[in-house]
């Protein structure tokens, strides 16, 4: 990858990174206001705040993860390794890394795991289906 295409991926990595920072914060001291007003009101009122604590909790993970996929690829960029594919060693597309650029896996490679993905949640889903007691072809 030339030069000029990789500090056009660092700057859009910066300037996603710096994005979800602030969006941290954001998060962090709507939390921390909602945390002050809590114990107050109705077991409505208190069941909504802790439902909205959860959700933002659970938004700050994925961002947090989000950024160490990002810090990844900037360091991948100054060993000289990005845009390889982690799976097959083949380049990533650039319009992917255009899209994703903390993307780590080609589009083949990416396909082929949320296949495998899909394939396992929904022998999990069939399993517990199929935990009913009865033998199969036992009569109800």
């Amino acid at each position: 990858m030339k030069k000029k295409e990789l500090e056009s991926f660092r700057k859009l990595l910066i300037e996603k990174k710096t994005k979800i920072l602030r969006h941290l914060d954001d998060l962090s001291a709507s939390s921390e206001a909602d945390m002050a007003e809590g114990g107050m009101g109705d077991p409505v009122d208190i069941a909504s705040t802790e439902i909205t604590q959860a959700s933002l909790q659970k938004i700050g993970e994925r961002e947090t993860y989000l950024l160490k996929k990002i810090d990844l690829a900037l360091h991948k960029i100054d060993e000289g390794t990005y845009g390889e594919c982690e799976s097959c060693g083949e380049d990533i597309d650039p319009r992917r890394l255009m899209a994703r650029p903390e993307a780590q896996l080609c589009i083949d490679c990416k396909t082929e795991q949320e296949n495998v993905e899909r394939k396992f949640s929904s022998r999990d889903l069939e399993e517990s289906d199929d935990d009913t007691g009865y033998e199969e072809g036992e009569e109800y």
